[in-house]
Formats: C-alpha cells, structure tokens, sequence
C-alpha cells in the first residue's frame, strides 16, 4: 500500500532546534556535522556542548560525505504502517570520514549485500518540500 492507499504518511524529522540545522544543511545537499573549536572533536547528534573537553564553542563543518557501512540489521515487518511497502529494508549506521556515525540507508544495495567497511557516499533525497534526507550509495571508484 502506498501512502495515498493508507492515508498514513510516513514519520518525519522534526525541523526544530539543532537537529532543524542539520537538516536545513541536509535540505541545501550538504552534510555538516558539529565540530568544537576548542578541542576539534566531530560530533553527532547535535547538542550543545563538547563531551571531549566541555566547551560551548562549535561550529557546523561541511563532512567529505565519505565513510563505511559499521553495522545494519534487516527489519523484514514494519513497524509502522507507512512503511509497509519498504520492507525489507535495512537500517544502516554509517561511519563517516570525520569519526561521526549517522543511521541511514544504503540505497543502491540490497540488504543481502551489504558488507561490513562498504565504502559509501552520501547522496540527498527530497522526500518533502521541507525535509531532504541524507542517504547513502555505494562510493564511485
């Protein structure tokens, strides 16, 4: 069933605080993570404060959108009834370059391909006006 069939339209972000800066970054095709000015430590999710040295000074920092599939697993029931034609799908933590892990989606592999340290880069998906989502694909070589 699609979303018109279900009239249930799939879960969303939501676009406030510093997590609303990530994906006003994401909506602009750019991944940027939070770096401290003081100690250099990458940081995700975003908070406020540096849980490497303590410091409030930080700023956004663009990623080289390169890292590795770290882990997955394979949901094969969703557990939310837009996602029902999705399924299987696989929930993928990537580890990007900079040492930041972010839970995505590879999405040119079937789950029964995806291999432990699979280089990936980032691609962006406009699933709404407001919110674009960062994906992954297989790097290019």
């Amino acid at each position: 069933m699609s979303e018109a069939e279900t009239g249930t339209p799939k879960p969303l972000p939501a676009l406030e605080g510093l997590a609303g800066e990530f994906y006003q970054w994401c909506k602009q095709n750019e991944l940027r993570f939070q770096r401290c000015v003081a100690c250099n430590t990458w940081r995700h999710v975003p908070r406020e404060i540096c849980a490497e040295c303590g410091s409030w000074d930080w700023e956004w920092t663009r990623s080289s959108g390169r890292g590795n599939v770290f882990t997955w697993t394979v949901v094969t029931r969703a557990l939310h009834p837009a996602f029902r034609d999705d399924v299987p799908i696989a929930p993928t933590v990537i580890e990007l370059e900079e040492g930041v892990r972010l839970l995505s989606q590879v999405v040119d592999c079937p789950p029964e391909d995806l291999e432990i340290g699979m280089p990936v880069e980032v691609v962006f998906d406009a699933v709404t006006e407001n919110v674009t989502l960062p994906r992954f694909r297989r790097a290019q070589a």
